[in-house]
């Protein structure tokens, strides 16, 4: 789970809102390495090893873990957050389960439990006394275009594109408060500052990052938006 401690809250859109704010940008793998080298253990990082730490750094880029370990998070993070980003939509009204195509459905399965049993058990399969973390190839063409088909019906939906912006907006505000008032930050990240010796940004940007969605809303509206005044 380590690769996820670098996440923002409102995900993708919190982590675009940071990227924006922040003058080194902001990258939630990235983000999460810092975590466990840095600022964990009151600043002396964790004992980790360099695989779990190349597992981490690779995560969400380009290049491939050295490890099978890392490549199998990898591939099963991809699998849970696709099929249940459906699940999700499906339950919010976003989509139906019979706008999803049906020429990725019949090779995947018409359910979350099929989709999820046919992915699981094709890397299992494909993978087997192989050096590697493979799946078939018609099954990995119809998971990526699963993917395609959520970003086009699902992410980029206006109503969920609404609620983004809104988050974006939220996580920036709170940003820029903070850097104004470095004082209301919390004791130990005015400690951090010093004890790291790092720009106020960069601390302003570990604490609004460490939130949660939940957190966030509940600062924004303590900072805010002011209490109701009544007059006797």
């Amino acid at each position: 789970l380590s690769h996820d401690l670098g996440h923002t809250p409102f995900g993708h859109a919190g982590e675009r809102a940071l990227s924006r704010v922040c003058p080194e940008g902001f990258q939630h793998h990235l983000q999460s390495i810092r975590v466990v080298e840095i600022l964990e253990n009151h600043g002396q990082g964790l004992n980790l090893t360099k695989e779990v730490r190349d597992g981490i750094r690779h995560h969400q880029t380009e290049g491939t873990p050295a490890t099978l370990e890392g490549k199998i998070v990898r591939l099963c993070d991809k699998i849970a957050y696709i099929n249940h980003d459906i699940d999700d939509a499906i339950r919010g009204k976003i989509i139906s389960e019979e706008e999803i195509p049906r020429e990725y459905t019949d090779v995947l399965g018409h359910s979350l439990g099929k989709r999820l049993d046919t992915l699981v058990h094709n890397i299992i399969t494909n993978s087997e006394n192989k050096n590697d973390i493979i799946m078939a190839p018609d099954i990995l063409a119809a998971m990526k275009h699963l993917r395609e088909f959520m970003f086009e019906s699902v992410y980029m939906n206006k109503k969920a594109k609404s609620q983004e912006e809104q988050a974006e907006r939220l996580l920036e505000t709170l940003f820029v408060y903070y850097l104004e008032h470095l004082d209301k930050l919390p004791e130990e990240y005015q400690q951090r500052m010093k004890s790291l010796d790092e720009p106020p940004y960069r601390v302003v940007c570990d604490y609004v990052a460490g939130m949660t969605d939940r957190y966030a809303v509940t600062k924004f509206k303590d900072l805010m938006i002011p209490s109701a005044w009544s007059v006797y």
